[in-house]
């Protein structure tokens, strides 16, 4: 073989080890552009600083630190009763927790400034529940005002104004009225029962039987439940996995107030 020949299969074999040089270059380049592609980003949940801060304590089923007599057969056959009623297999949704998410931080504090247990809270939870709307009643609103009572504790209602609808001021108006109710009856836990029934209504019961203990009295069928709502959906809040509630985080945005929701609930 002659130096020319030998010269040219040099250049021919180095040619080819360039090629595949460049070559596996491209397809360690495309490997690593493909995986960068697929690669996802996950978003992270936002768990709510609001509601479930007891998720996992045992709750004492109390109101307003009235401590709620479990041990009576017929109390807590009520409290059972309340309790499955709102639990998850029944309600089917967490609209009540989201609601309680997003009005929380706009009622406690009001609740706190007079004077008011913080369990309150849970009233506009129980009457509004998952309904929407006026009532068959009249009444409207986050704390169902009827217009008469309404105006009495300075909201505005007719002439195309409702401030039942407000939330900040019906607030305020149903912390004056609840102050009045534990003022007559000494009892937070009257209160909220004289708030569903009416004043005049519970002290002819306590009257007539002669008992001032709620758990202990015979009322008619919604004020005789009223305040056992009130303490299954204080336990439901606070520990919504007992009861079924099993998703009960919330994405980042969701359930954020906007600014008009500080002065007005769009129901």
């Amino acid at each position: 073989m002659n130096k020319k020949e030998m010269t040219r299969k040099r250049l021919i074999t180095c040619s080819v080890i360039v090629v595949m040089v460049i070559i596996s270059g491209l397809n360690v380049y495309g490997t690593r552009t493909h995986k960068k592609g697929r690669k996802t980003v996950k978003s992270r949940p936002h768990i709510s600083t609001i509601i479930f801060k007891n998720a996992d304590a045992e709750n004492d089923y109390s109101f307003a630190n009235e401590a709620l007599p479990i041990d009576e057969p017929r109390v807590n056959r009520r409290l059972q009763r309340s309790l499955q009623r709102h639990n998850f297999k029944c309600v089917q949704s967490n609209i009540l927790q989201s609601k309680a998410e997003k009005l929380f931080p706009i009622i406690e504090p009001i609740l706190k400034a007079h004077g008011i247990p913080d369990d309150f809270k849970y009233i506009p939870l129980v009457e509004s529940g998952l309904c929407e709307g006026t009532s068959a009643r009249g009444a409207k609103g986050l704390w169902q005002f009827m217009p008469g009572t309404a105006r009495t504790y300075g909201l505005k209602v007719g002439h195309g104004v409702d401030e039942r609808l407000n939330t900040r001021k019906s607030t305020i108006a149903a912390c004056k009225y609840i102050k009045e109710l534990y003022d007559e009856f000494k009892s937070w836990t009257l209160a909220a029962a004289a708030y569903n029934n009416g004043s005049i209504k519970l002290a002819k019961a306590i009257y007539k039987q002669n008992e001032d203990n709620y758990f202990r009295m015979h009322l008619n069928r919604e004020t005789g439940a009223y305040v056992y709502d009130l303490i299954a959906m204080k336990a439901i809040i606070c520990q919504p996995r007992k009861y079924g509630y099993t998703t009960y985080y919330s994405s980042i945005n969701a359930f954020k107030p906007e600014p008009s929701d500080l002065l007005t609930f769009n129901r």
